[in-house]
């Protein structure tokens, strides 16, 4: 069953040639953090092009549940009036998170710090995935959390009346967890400082200083070291949300392997920790050219131009580039799976732990869909078809995670026979407009009956 509602059962064919300009919606990450951060300014905190799909409106609701007034003006345009750094209320009912990590994790680090107390709830999906990698340095402040065994929700977090400051070494490559731990840090006095071994999106630190918060960034032998002052008092601003890469990464990969297909995806984000996708691509070989570089509201951002590309080639992925395009290797198994030889994905156990576990989910569809993968716990290895080279014909079960639905419904478009999900309801998270976007651009896309 879907996260909000029946199952929707879906089915790609054949598409001929992708063409025009593909308006993807605001990206994801920096939506969630524009109406957290919003919510702990006092005054009014103004937003433009935020993505409007279920996950980010769920921290919405959240952000209200705490004191915030949040308002939708329509197209895009959201005003948050908050409450301040330790302003959080104490909220009358459950929040629930739907199927949103980033959500609830970054929200826990937020209220974290707070002398309230809050329960936490999500779909089936969200219910099943591991919290203690947020609460566990959330214990460090003095924050006290209550859940199902292994640390799984529905789960109560109780503020630490008197939080003291933390020092803490992120022990996987997780923006959430250090997101998590600096929004605790805000409220907490003195300096809070997180280190991570790898360098992942920086969205936060961008974002958190940017809303007038002191923070510095150092290279040492730790690692990336970022230490926070706490108590500020953060600024109201005005945000334009640049368009998702992840969200942009369908419709240009569907581009690369759909032949004839050249298709325009404007305004896209383009920070360094988010870009890797992009950068594997090009080194497949892929016709993939960026076009009026620029910066938006503090952010890189670009027109990315991709057109049909037969003769892409299996790379290696470098395991130090898995944090910048960790959401992305669904997608990428698919072109991969139409390049020639062997594309292998290493440091990618982050993949288990999503929203599904996303190497069994697509190593199993692929197969399914003619496709040979191997993987291990770690790493997974597609061995490419070549361009029109993958059989397809079979149903591809999503697990309600949106990467996995929308990656299959790519494979499809391309494939020599049609490619059907189980349920394409939970794409509605991040990517409401997908199915109409796609069929704006030529692809052949159907809603099953059951």
């Amino acid at each position: 069953m879907s996260s909000h509602g029946a199952p929707i059962p879906m089915t790609a064919h054949k598409s001929g040639p992708l063409r025009g300009v593909a308006e993807v919606p605001g990206d994801k990450s920096i939506s969630h953090r524009s109406l957290i951060l919003g919510a702990l300014c006092v005054g009014e905190t103004k937003v433009s092009g935020l993505l409007e799909g279920q996950d980010v409106l769920d921290t919405g609701r959240a952000m209200q549940a705490f004191g915030a007034d949040v308002v939708n003006h329509g197209g895009g345009s959201w005003s948050v009036h908050g409450v301040g750094v330790g302003g959080f209320g104490e909220p009358g009912q459950v929040i629930d998170c739907g199927n949103s990590g980033t959500g609830v994790r970054l929200i826990m680090g937020a209220m974290a710090t707070c002398p309230i107390t809050a329960t936490f709830t999500g779909d089936v999906s969200l219910n099943g995935r591991p919290m203690g990698r947020v609460t566990d340095p959330l214990a460090l402040f003095g924050t006290q959390s209550h859940g199902r065994s292994g640390g799984r929700l529905p789960m109560t977090i109780i503020g630490a009346a008197d939080p003291v400051p933390v020092r803490y070494t992120v022990p996987m490559p997780s923006a959430q967890v250090k997101s998590a731990v600096l929004l605790a840090g805000l409220n907490a006095p003195g300096e809070t400082v997180v280190i991570e071994k790898e360098a992942t999106r920086d969205h936060t630190e961008r974002m958190l200083t940017g809303f007038g918060a002191t923070l510095r960034t150092e290279e040492s032998a730790e690692g990336r070291v970022i230490t926070l002052t706490g108590q500020p008092e953060l600024q109201p601003q005005q945000i334009v949300v640049p368009r998702d890469p992840s969200s942009a990464a369908f419709p240009v990969c569907a581009a690369l392997i759909v032949e004839g297909s050249d298709v325009l995806v404007p305004t896209i984000g383009l920070n360094p920790t988010r870009a890797g996708l992009f950068t594997t691509l090009r080194e497949m070989g892929a016709d993939l050219t960026y076009e009026n570089m620029r910066e938006e509201g503090g952010e890189p951002v670009a027109d990315l131009r991709a057109r049909f590309s037969p003769e892409m080639k299996g790379v290696e992925v470098p395991p130090e580039r898995a944090a910048s395009m960790i959401d992305e290797y669904p997608i990428l198994s698919v072109v991969a799976s139409f390049a020639q030889g062997r594309t292998y994905m290493a440091g990618v156990k982050e993949l288990r732990v999503k929203e599904s576990d996303r190497i069994d989910a697509m190593a199993v569809g692929l197969r399914a869909n003619g496709v040979d993968v191997d993987e291990t716990e770690d790493s997974w290895t597609v061995h490419g078809r070549g361009a029109d080279g993958v059989p397809g014909g079979a149903t591809c079960a999503t697990h309600l995670d949106h990467r996995i639905a929308m990656s299959f419904l790519c494979l499809g478009m391309a494939a020599q026979k049609p490619v059907s999900i189980d349920d394409g309801g939970a794409i509605a998270t991040s990517f409401p407009i997908f199915e109409a976007l796609m069929g704006g651009l030529g692809a052949q896309l159907t809603r099953d009956t059951q």
